[in-house]
Formats: structure tokens, sequence, C-alpha cells
């Protein structure tokens, strides 16, 4: 049985999911390798899973270098924060205007995000993704980017000989070395951070476009799906009488929601229908009609972000919360879902990290159940 741990992406939200996988190594004995065999990151949590994939042989150090890598974050350790770079930035945007909206040089973002590669390049050795293939720690790590100019959502992936590149509407399932630029590509939050070039084409958010997310570790041969989300739903949502129209922040804040967010809800929707047809069908049925029950546990936070990061929005460089501001990102229940994504600073990720991990305590009894069956 091939297990496979699927974290969705969501900027600065990703920290919530250390939390969880601390709480996993806590059950998990230290003599155990990793327990997932496949790993699908997504955007931020494509950071996350290649940290965990490329340490498959040592999954507790591998937890204990993430809650390090976000415990002591900063958004001058993401992107650039001082006045002038964002500026500037903010004036080759408005100049591409002028000229097709193309930039003459760098591809066009708000952030310069090269602190990012800096730290990623430092903390995450992609070159032992085949060591760790090689000694069975690890059957594929797969990672999500969007095609900008063929419009398709691609999981790039390193994995076993035996899984076969797939293509479907919009997506693809491409063989690859996985480097740093996959990572840079996934993460790349559209007009937050710049576009990467991989081969031909430019690539940027993994989130944007992936109607399917659970489909990436169903064709690499999982049996079973642990998935870490950052949604934050709460049941009951309360419609406020609106005074005015909504801001950019409000306006950019549904649009990230919808890319990181509803696709995975969605496609755990259908998942979980196909799971009751199967336990209504015998298995040769199920073999002709092409489906088959897999076991999936999902760990969902127990917060609302957007609440959350009004409450640490304090703590960004000036220059952030400025241009927060003026795109009315901090007003409490008015922009914050923004500000959750973007809010790269220690003090809100540690709060993210604790209630991950509180959040995952909560189904212990789950996820030892879950764990033994793989």
């Amino acid at each position: 049985m091939k297990t496979a741990l699927v974290l969705s992406g969501g900027g600065a939200r990703a920290a919530y999911q250390v939390g969880v996988l601390k709480a996993l190594a806590e059950i998990v004995p230290k003599t155990e390798h990793n327990p997932f065999q496949i790993i699908c990151g997504t955007s931020a949590g494509a950071i996350n899973a290649a940290k965990i994939a490329t340490e498959a042989d040592n999954f507790h150090q591998a937890v204990i270098g993430l809650e390090d890598i976000w415990g002591n974050l900063t958004s001058a350790r993401i992107h650039q924060v001082d006045y002038f770079t964002v500026f500037k930035s903010m004036i080759k945007i408005f100049a591409s205007f002028f000229h097709s909206g193309i930039a003459n040089d760098k591809p066009l973002s708000l952030f310069d995000n090269r602190p990012l590669a800096y730290l990623l390049k430092r903390s995450i050795n992609m070159s032992r993704l085949n060591t760790m293939i090689a000694k069975d720690h690890l059957h594929a790590l797969s990672i999500n980017a969007l095609g900008y100019t063929s419009g398709q959502n691609i999981a790039f992936f390193q994995g076993h000989s035996s899984i076969k590149t797939w293509s479907k509407t919009r997506r693809l399932g491409l063989r690859a070395e996985l480097q740093l630029k996959h990572l840079m590509a996934s993460t790349a939050i559209p007009a937050v951070f710049p576009s990467v070039r991989i081969n031909r084409e430019y690539f940027g958010d993994g989130a944007v476009r992936q109607s399917a997310p659970l489909s990436v570790p169903l064709k690499m041969g999982a049996d079973k799906i642990m998935v870490i989300g950052v949604s934050g739903n709460i049941t009951g949502i309360e419609r406020l009488h609106t005074e005015h129209s909504p801001s950019i922040a409000q306006v950019f804040g549904n649009m990230l929601n919808s890319a990181f967010i509803d696709a995975m809800d969605e496609d755990l929707s259908i998942l979980e229908r196909f799971n009751r047809i199967s336990a209504c069908i015998s298995e040769q049925q199920q073999k002709q009609i092409g489906v088959r029950p897999i076991d999936i546990l999902v760990i969902e936070p127990s917060v609302k972000f957007d609440v959350l990061a009004a409450e640490y929005e304090v703590h960004l460089p000036k220059s952030m919360r400025f241009l927060l501001s003026i795109v009315g990102a901090n007003k409490k229940g008015s922009g914050g879902s923004l500000a959750s994504y973007v809010l790269f600073e220690k003090a809100y990720c540690k709060a993210l990290i604790d209630i991950g991990y509180q959040d995952a305590m909560t189904q212990i009894d789950e996820i030892k159940q879950f764990m033994v069956m793989t």
C-alpha cells in the first residue's frame, strides 16, 4: 500500500502544515523512515513537500528543519521589503502598460523574491531525491506549476521508473529532474512574485487552474491519501451588511481563495462520492468502471486565517503595511484574507504551527488508525 501526503498551497498559511507534521512526527517511531511514499506539493506546500521528500530517510529531522525555517521566518527572507524596491516594482508594472503589459527585462511582479531562492537553496538539497528514490525511502515527489503560455497545470514529478506520464484536459504529469526552479515556479503567486522559466515556457503558482489536485497522487499509485489543507473553512458563514464596494484586497483575496482552496474542497467531495460508489459494488465492477476505494484523511484548520492575520499585521515591515493599507487589506474582516497569504513573519507562522499541532492532536485517534493501516 502506498500512502500519499498532499500539501496544498497558501503562501504563509503553509506554516500550519508544519504544525500538523510536527504532531505526526510524535506518532511515527524515530526508528522509522518517512511514512509517506508519495508526496505532492503545490505553491508554498511544495516547499514543505520538497523538504520532507529530500530527507525521506529521516522524517523527524526533516520536520525539525521545517519548523526551524517557518519558526524563524521574516518577510525579508522571502522578498525584498525596502520602500525603494517596492515602489520600483510598482512603477515598473505601471510602465509596462505602455508596451502591452510586457516587462523589458525580468518578469513583472510586485516583489523581488531572490531572498526566497537563497533560503531554499540553503535549506533544501534537491539533489538527494535520486538517492531517496533509489533506496526506496520515497516513491515519488510531485510539484505543480502553471504554464502561462499553454494554460496547462503541470505536475512535474521525480520518482520510480514505473510511474508513467499522463495527459488530461489542461493537466499534465511530466517526469523531470526536480530543481530549485520548480519550487520557485510553484510558489510564484501571480503578480506578487515573478514567474519562472522552465525549458520553453514561463510558469507560476501551481494552485492556479489546478482543477483536480488529488488526481496527481492517484496517478502515481496512491492507495491512501492524507491531505493537510489550509482553507480554514468554518461552518455557518455570516453574511454581513455591505456598506461599500469591495476593495482590491477583498477581490484579490477571494481570487487567491479560489485558487488555493476551492479546487481541493471540490476534489475531496468527488473522491468521497466515488468511495461511496465503490462500497456498493463488487471488486469486478470496480475494475470495469475504473474506480477503487481510497482511504483518505483530511486535517483542516480550526481557525479563520483572515481573522488571525489581522492580529499579526503589526509585525510586517512598514513598507508592507503601507502597501496593504492602500489596497484595503488592513481592516479586520475586509481584506484580511490577502494579508493571511503574505504575512511571512515568525510570530504569525509560529501561531499557525501551534494551531496545526493542536488540530492534529484533536484527531490523534484517526491519525493513529490511518498510520497503522499504512
